[in-house]
């Protein structure tokens, strides 16, 4: 039955039934302005809440679900569903055909159904074959991912790899400086604690974190727990709101209790990417704090560098790794989460500029999960022999983020067009999974809900102003009218 007959079905049809989402949505949305005083409830949780509501009462009402997905659609969520994919650019089953992605990736089971697609689940089959020769390997060298790991950082065989991968970007990287986790953010938690803990066992305070804004928000909430000083930097938009070194040099200046920076390489929410100039100005500062007996540390977030142009992104990570005396203050936090699709997998890992100081953080593993799951890093490994094997796979989910972030530009210009709600709607540098846009005055997330049926997220979240949002194209397609 097609969506015309469905919504006639349902009462009316399928324009008259989107009629009816947009006035339900409008008077929801009034309906949660009247009562949202006073409210502490995050933004991001206030958006997903109204958006979960907004589906059921369309579902209460009984309107057509084709309706409600073209009236209701959420964008705050950045991850990438592979099972909802879509699009299909030229030839059925062509380099274009991204409904693919799921069966290729090893995602989709044997005979699914993705779009129309349905997956031989030959990759699904090939990843578990892959796991079994990993696991004998590792048994060969001495190392059984079936018991307990003492040290708890992952096994040496997939820690080589990835310190392999490091030195493709200009840093020489050993096993001994990489440390397996459960995603960036598990990676990310684990270097703060050991940070604190190293400073109490010589007397020292913790110290503070320095946080550019708008950023990344996850890692304030770590900090804080482990007793940093949170201290957020506003950064300007003239800037394509990154830290530059003059605002970072005149911070830890006025600042000297300073200990960690914080820095996305590519922004998230910005979507704006750090260029080597940029980066090897902020690696000069950092030099020269450093210099001066400073105790001063840089967690450089990766997790979206692999989205973009890969010349760019290796020109990037040479600036940020050729700096052998900044090289015992550089962490670099890594993931397959959004570069790779793997969200749910967890694939992450750190990678410590200086093996001394690897050694010395390593108490931090060993005292949070104390061994990781076995058939964890065996799936970790056989992701890793896909991906070196299959290179043209990145460049796939590159084309797709590339596409939707350019559908969803177009939409945006014309619900501007319709409705005047932006102030400008920024570019990106060719990366990452979202948008990033300036609100005109009186507009809001709320009222762009209201009149667009569209759920980003207020700039708040990212600890700036709610005059921005931003809009995932992860999870759901960009629909063409």
């Amino acid at each position: 039955m097609t969506a015309q007959h469905t919504a006639a079905a349902a009462g009316g049809t399928l324009d008259e039934q989107r009629q009816l989402v947009r006035k339900a949505r409008v008077e929801l949305l009034q309906r949660h302005r009247g009562g949202q005083e006073g409210g502490t409830e995050p933004p991001i949780r206030v958006m997903a809440r109204i958006v979960e509501d907004l589906q059921r009462e369309c579902a209460e009402r009984g309107f057509d679900p084709a309706a409600t997905r073209l009236e209701i659609v959420n964008r705050t969520i950045g991850d990438v569903n592979v099972r909802l994919i879509t699009e299909c650019e030229g030839e059925e089953g062509g380099s274009g055909d991204y409904r693919m992605l799921g069966d290729e990736l090893g995602i989709a089971l044997p005979g699914e159904d993705i779009g129309g697609y349905t997956a031989s689940g030959t990759c699904y089959r090939w990843l578990r074959g892959q796991m079994l020769d990993a696991e004998r390997q590792l048994l060969a060298v001495g190392y059984d991912p079936r018991i307990y790991d003492i040290h708890g950082v992952g096994n040496p065989v997939l820690r080589d790899w990835l310190a392999a991968d490091m030195r493709e970007w200009g840093l020489e990287a050993t096993a001994q400086q990489v440390a397996l986790g459960l995603g960036a953010t598990d990676c990310i938690d684990n270097v703060l604690r050991g940070l604190a803990h190293l400073a109490q066992r010589h007397g020292e305070p913790v110290g503070a974190m320095l946080f550019p804004a708008p950023g990344f928000n996850i890692p304030e909430l770590q900090g804080a727990s482990y007793g940093y000083r949170l201290h957020p930097v506003q950064t300007r938009a003239e800037d394509d709101f990154k830290l530059t070194d003059t605002l970072l040099a005149r911070h830890l200046e006025e600042h000297p209790d300073v200990t960690a920076i914080y820095l996305t390489v590519t922004n998230n929410p910005t979507t704006f990417a750090y260029s080597p100039a940029e980066l090897s100005a902020f690696q000069q500062v950092v030099e020269r704090f450093v210099a001066q007996g400073r105790r001063l540390h840089v967690i450089a977030d990766l997790a979206y560098v692999g989205t973009g142009v890969p010349e760019e992104d290796r020109a990037r990570m040479r600036a940020l790794t050729s700096r052998p005396k900044t090289a015992g203050a550089m962490i670099y936090a890594n993931s397959f989460s959004k570069t790779h699709t793997l969200t749910g997998e967890r694939f992450g890992w750190v990678v410590f500029g200086d093996a001394a100081f690897a050694r010395a953080m390593g108490s931090s593993w060993t005292n949070s999960v104390g061994s990781l799951p076995g058939e964890w890093q065996l799936r970790f490994m056989a992701y890793h022999r896909l991906f070196r094997q299959n290179p043209h796979l990145l460049e796939k989910i590159r084309e797709l983020y590339r596409l939707r972030r350019s559908r969803l530009r177009r939409q945006l210009e014309r619900f501007d067009a319709e409705h005047g709600l932006f102030e400008r709607i920024y570019l990106d540098d060719d990366a990452t999974i979202y948008n990033w846009s300036k609100l005109r005055p009186g507009e809001d997330c709320f009222s762009v809900l209201e009149k667009t049926g569209l759920a980003g997220i207020p700039g708040s979240t990212f600890g700036y102003s709610d005059d921005y949002v931003r809009f995932s194209v992860g999870i759901l397609p960009v629909e063409t009218e």
